[in-house]
């Protein structure tokens, strides 16, 4: 059972859960037209472009892009949308004719040509939405510094040893740092070094070759299966529909303190430890 400790500590929507939310806005969003763009407040965790509504109003929607735990809605004169849910945004769509009622934390609401609006929802304000030339995206300060997108062709056991090489930190405070593997977060870290029968407590520089190789498809197994199941519902967060993910259910170490570990035969069962202020669960017997 998660505890107050860790729940404290995995409120923010990591990858599966940003990309779970992609996907839903695509399949709306996708090919239509922005009619118009309402800021209900200046601000969210940093201030929104004042101009925005005018580089968006009237601008069809080409496709919806994703970089780490950024939402990208590409526009069709390569204008680039970035959103950031933070700890408790939300981006929720809302059918014309059957519109839910306005809350009052929806501070940025896009309406498209047939009414449909896509609201983000954000009661903590930790959230971000911000704007960019395509031609410049990856030069923005919110991109220039990330790591390898860890379901990318490029991510793989090589790849991971190379980023890892010469860190002296755990290994679990590697895979959480940004500029290691984009998108990762503490649910999902733990998970997978669950299944590459890593320990997080291993520095991080040990792991190369058949270790680095098991890590690799372990995380992207365990991101696949999460985006698959919807992400992990935690607090605030829900898809695009305003619908809760599940994989929550299929967790194997996270928020289990003290109970048996799905993977071996030990009797001390999961353990909890804390690693920069966060929660850590792995099997001491299993996990090396």
């Amino acid at each position: 059972m998660l505890d107050q400790r860790s729940a404290d500590r995995t409120a923010m929507p990591e990858l599966p859960e940003v990309e779970t939310v992609r996907r839903g806005l695509a399949l709306r969003l996708e090919g239509r037209r922005v009619r118009r763009l309402r800021l209900n407040r200046p601000d969210l965790r940093i201030p929104m472009p004042a101009d925005l509504p005018e580089r968006v109003e009237g601008r069809r929607v080409d496709r919806l892009g994703r970089r780490a735990k950024y939402i990208l809605l590409h526009l069709e004169d390569g204008g680039v949308v970035i959103a950031h849910l933070g700890m408790s945004g939300r981006l929720v769509l809302s059918d014309a004719g059957n519109a839910a009622p306005p809350e009052p934390h929806d501070h940025v609401v896009f309406t498209l040509e047939d009414g449909t609006e896509l609201r983000f929802n954000d009661a903590r304000r930790f959230g971000v939405l911000d704007y960019a030339d395509e031609k410049d995206l990856e030069r923005h300060k919110f991109f220039m510094h990330l790591g390898p997108e860890p379901l990318g062709n490029a991510f793989n056991g090589p790849a991971l040893a190379a980023q890892l090489e010469g860190k002296a930190t755990p290994l679990k405070a590697a895979l959480l740092d940004q500029r290691v593997v984009a998108g990762l977060g503490n649910i999902y870290v733990s998970e997978s070094l669950f299944y590459a029968g890593l320990s997080p407590r291993r520095q991080a520089g040990t792991v190369a070759g058949p270790r680095a190789e098991r890590l690799a498809q372990a995380i992207r197994d365990v991101l696949e299966r999460a985006i698959a199941a919807g992400g992990s519902s935690l607090r605030d967060y829900v898809q695009a529909s305003g619908e809760l993910g599940y994989f929550q259910h299929q967790w194997a170490v996270y928020g289990k303190e003290g109970e048996r570990c799905p993977g071996c035969d030990c009797r001390q069962g999961i353990k909890r430890i804390v690693q920069s202020g966060r929660s850590t669960f792995y099997c001491g017997k299993r996990q090396r």
